[in-house]
């Protein structure tokens, strides 16, 4: 009855837009109560009609009234909030909780386990845990969904010791020492993490002063090259002020000297037209004594000072600075684009001379080393993984491998889980009378269907160096090249994925080149090793 109070209180007291429990509460004049905000956004969204509407009994107010805190309901929520009104709830389990297998109806979260009567209890259903006796011997831990792995099923009762096999024999060790022997392999398996954790986190600090540097180095290329290229172009445009000042220096000069000669030709006009007239005048005159008379006085005509005809230039004054400008303009644009194909091809030569910069000596190749796993779901069902899939055996018993479409049905083929970039470097064990391929190929290689389209070395897609007890051979495209040098059962391979070079080496007391490649990789490359000869195996070596 006390629940059903509770929960008949937290519906009374909750907004009934937000189903939650009332927050700053306000009362509307119909007497519904909600959230401040809640019954704010409501109205939000009827400004546009400007009749505001209560959410429950839809009684309209106009203009939208403004909102008061009912503060006796705001207090009451406060006090219900005190006195365990949403504790209620969290009592109950929930699906990720562990919940009571006594309490019948809703049940309460599990505050124990008991690994003896293998069951969950609630705190009140713990109580004669703590009461009684009897059970106060009983091992309590927190609760857990696992309790049934506690039972053996061979002798259907609760584990006291550790069944090593499936109940033949009951071949046992009690837990406490099975314990002790797994939590050291634990420890084993930890520091390995432990240390790769921290080779990688070196790795990472690499990378990141790598990517410092780069930043760097293109932050500093920028600025410099912004102020280079600025002050070309105050250059220019200081050179294209002077030339511009030195046309309208000339064009001034040129101007007045037409001017001049302008004014001088049209004084002249103005002369030969009073000349005219004062001509004309005597020719007009009607009397013939007159006439004679007054023609001594007429002055002979002067001579012009200047020519007939005035020579104007073509309209290409200043052409010739246009055309300067513009071959200045073309030069301008070849340096450029000359200079920028130098610059481009230097920053490619130094970036592949730099990638090609092959080490000289095995500490300079493990410098690049790489920890490589063979990839069970890519493994022909005849070969046996082991040494944390870093080994590979050739035997005649197929592994129950689960069907999967990367693996290899045709080949006693197996490719690498990680896929290789940059620069890397791995070393290879083989053993046995039989003979390994140590191979680079693409991970979309056919893993079925013609021996050209699946068989390592075969197509296009792979790379495969042969190593057997009496030679080596390196095969790609199915065209084989013989390949000479010491025997050793140790390989080593360096890839420089950038660079497409992959290089093949004898590892012994030193190292010796066998074979190199360079090509061009389209896409990631993965490790694979191809096994030819029952129980012969190879292993990818720990590097140092």
């Amino acid at each position: 009855m006390a629940e059903k109070g509770v929960q008949l209180d937290r519906e009374t007291f909750s907004c009934s837009v937000c189903l939650d429990l009332l927050k700053d509460p306000v009362t509307l004049s119909c007497g519904h109560s909600y959230c401040t905000k809640c019954i704010k956004t409501h109205w939000d969204g009827e400004d546009e009609k400007r009749i505001y509407s209560c959410p429950q009994c839809r009684q309209t107010f106009t203009p939208r009234p403004v909102l008061m805190k009912n503060t006796m309901l705001a207090v009451l929520v406060e006090e219900l909030k005190k006195t365990g009104l949403q504790a209620a709830d969290h009592c109950y389990a929930g699906d990720e909780d562990v919940a009571c297998d006594v309490c019948t109806g809703r049940k309460l979260k599990a505050s124990k386990s008991c690994l003896v009567c293998l069951v969950s209890f609630c705190e009140k259903h713990l109580q004669p845990h703590y009461d009684s006796p009897p059970f106060q011997k009983h091992k309590l831990v927190e609760p857990s969904k696992k309790l049934q792995e506690n039972i053996c099923s061979g002798q259907d009762e609760v584990k006291k010791m550790f069944c090593r096999t499936e109940h033949k024999g009951h071949n046992t060790v009690s837990a406490a020492a099975e314990r002790m022997k797994k939590q050291k392999e634990l420890e084993v398996s930890r520091q390995n993490i432990q240390q790769r954790i921290q080779d990688r986190e070196k790795d990472v600090k690499l990378l990141q002063q790598q990517l410092e540097a780069i930043n760097g180095s293109a932050g500093k290329a920028v600025k410099d090259s912004e102020e280079m290229f600025t002050h070309m172009i105050h250059l220019i445009v200081k050179t294209s002020r002077n030339v511009e000042q030195q046309i309208r220096s000339q064009q001034e000069t040129e101007v007045s000297g037409v001017k001049e000669l302008q004014e001088k030709l049209e004084q002249e006009i103005r002369e030969l037209k009073r000349k005219d007239a004062e001509l004309k005048q005597l020719s007009d005159t009607p009397d013939h004594n007159q006439f004679l008379h007054n023609y001594p006085s007429v002055s002979a005509l002067s001579e012009s000072t200047h020519s007939s005809s005035i020579h104007i230039r073509p309209l290409r004054y200043f052409g010739d600075v246009t055309a300067a400008v513009k071959e200045l303009r073309d030069k301008i644009q070849d340096i450029v684009r000359d200079t920028w194909t130098n610059i481009s091809l230097t920053q490619l030569d130094a970036s592949l001379s730099d990638s090609q910069a092959e080490p000289k000596s095995r500490a300079g190749f493990l410098k690049h080393s790489c920890r490589i796993t063979l990839d069970p779901n890519t493994a022909h069902r005849n070969l046996l993984l082991s040494e944390g899939n870093r080994k590979v055996t050739l035997v005649d018993q197929q592994q129950s491998y689960s069907d999967h479409p990367d693996r290899f049905t045709r080949y006693h083929q197996v490719l690498s889980r990680e896929s290789l970039t940059g620069r890397c470097y791995w070393e290879v064990e083989w053993r046995g009378e039989g003979a390994v391929d140590v191979v680079v190929a693409y991970k979309n290689i056919s893993r079925a269907g013609r021996w050209d389209e699946c068989g390592f070395g075969l197509n296009d897609k792979s790379w495969a160096f042969h190593c057997s007890p009496n030679c080596y051979e390196f095969r790609y495209n199915n065209i084989q090249t013989p390949v000479s040098g010491p025997r050793s059962s140790r390989v080593g391979v360096y890839l420089d994925h950038r660079a497409g070079i992959l290089s093949f080496y004898s590892v012994s007391e030193t190292m010796t080149l066998l074979h190199r490649v360079q090509t061009t990789f389209t896409q990631r490359i993965h490790a694979g090793l191809w096994i030819y000869g029952f129980r012969t195996s190879a292993e990818l070596c720990e590097l140092k």
